[in-house]
């Protein structure tokens, strides 16, 4: 099995910084794919970022410019750096990642549990 476990969620002021961290573990051979997507109380499951194994990036619009999606494929983690919060930010944040377990098994996606960030003052 693979888990994917999220840290650095917290409350931040608007205009502030945080960064989250995905660490992937378990029976991992390769990883291809890593993301990040938010759930907002009352609003659907939204795309924030993703990033293969090649270091190519793609954002949404609503984030494009003030959250930076990296990766440490050594380390099998990924990174969401998020500047410039606003309120509508608020929301349970999580990773995923498109795991191949064995060598010749199928690629299977995985998620973290998630990680709450409040922007507020």
């Amino acid at each position: 099995q693979v888990q994917l476990v999220e840290t650095g969620g917290g409350l931040v002021q608007p205009g502030g910084s945080l960064s989250l961290s995905c660490a992937a573990s378990g029976s991992i051979f390769s990883i291809g794919a890593m993301g990040w997507y938010r759930r907002a109380p009352g609003k659907q499951r939204e795309f924030l970022a993703t990033i293969t194994n090649g270091g190519s990036t793609k954002y949404a619009d609503s984030v494009k410019g003030r959250f930076t999606i990296s990766r440490d494929n050594a380390k099998n983690t990924v990174y969401l750096q998020m500047n410039s919060l606003k309120p509508e930010d608020t929301a349970v944040y999580y990773c995923n990642a498109d795991v191949q377990q064995y060598r010749y098994s199928l690629w299977t996606m995985f998620w973290g549990q998630g990680t709450q960030v409040t922007v507020s003052s």
